[in-house]
Parts: C-alpha cells; structure tokens; sequence
C-alpha cells in the first residue's frame, strides 16, 4: 500500500499520540511516506494541544500514555473535528478497551505491534469495509510472549507480582522469562 496513491482528501493532516519515541518516529517517517502529514506527541498533554490548536483529518493514539489515558485525546479531537478518522492502538488488547475506544469515537482499534501498512488499511477503511487482515500477523505464541513481558515490566520485574497478576505459577514464568522470544 505504501507504492499506491492515497486519496486522503483535501486535509492529509495526522496526529500520532504516542509514548514511544522510537516507534512514533518510524510510524510517522512511514505515514509521511503515504501522503500524510504528520504532527507527533508523546504525552496526553501534548496530543490534546495538538488536536485543540489544529484538529487532524486522521489520529493514531496509544491507549495506555505516561501522563494518562490516550482516550482524552481522542475526545478532544472527535469534539473539534468530527468527521475525523481515529485509530487507538494499545498493548493491552482487551474487549472493555476496545468498546470504551470505540464508544468514544474511535474508527478502529488495534493490538501493538502493528506496522504503518495495518494501521493506514484501518485509517482508510469507511462504511462496512473491514481492513484486510494483516499479512504476517504475530504468532499466537509471540503475542502471550509479548503480555508476559508487558505485565512483568509494569511490576518493576518483579517475577513473585507478575505471577500472581497472570494467575501463573512463579516457577513455570521463570522457565518462560528465561527463554528467548518466540517468533
């Protein structure tokens, strides 16, 4: 998709609201790439700045942000800018999330890690149209990999915590932690 002209209309504008510096800096070279033109945040604080001072066409807002909650924005957004098309991408697939995104005004949701060609097919997507799936998803061993490691690095890597927080015995996560990452 990345070859293929996009018919982003009049306002290519995007917002990506996001923690991860590296990540936002990937996505938005990539998104640039497509036609875009991408205006980046790292904080809630700054994505609803963004978004107050010039509400974007298209957002892809991280769910889950050091200073808050990445729904803020897309409320900010979807109060300035209607018609917008939201994207929420969280680490923490979970159908509670999911509904509360979409309740809000989100156009799409989707689980990290996904790349600029999943996330463009779900800024695109209108009416009924359901975005491909995605053309080399995670296995699902890679993806209860990914949650482990997630989890375990919200207790402050504190194997005891985490265990108890997946309802896992400690002993069968430390053989977990201690292998290399599934692909």
């Amino acid at each position: 998709m990345a070859d293929t002209e996009l018919d982003l209309g009049d306002d290519p504008s995007l917002l990506l609201v996001d923690d991860d510096e590296a990540f936002v800096r990937r996505l938005a070279k990539a998104m640039e790439k497509r036609g875009f033109d991408v205006v980046t945040a790292m904080s809630v604080a700054e994505g609803r700045a963004a978004a107050e001072a010039r509400p974007p066409a298209y957002a892809v807002c991280d769910l889950r942000l050091e200073d808050g909650n990445g729904l803020d924005v897309v409320e900010v957004i979807r109060a300035r800018r209607p018609e917008s098309r939201v994207v929420v991408l969280t680490g923490y697939g979970a159908i509670a999330t999911a509904v509360a995104a979409v309740k809000i005004g989100a156009t799409d949701y989707l689980s990290k890690p996904a790349d600029a060609t999943d996330i463009t097919n779900a800024l695109m997507a209108t009416g009924d149209d359901l975005p491909p799936p995605p053309e080399n998803p995670m296995s699902a061993d890679r993806v209860r990999w990914e949650h482990i490691q997630r989890v375990y690095e919200l207790c402050d890597r504190n194997v005891s915590e985490t265990a108890r927080r997946l309802s896992m015995h400690r002993r069968t996560l430390q053989r977990i932690l201690a292998k290399r990452s599934p692909r």
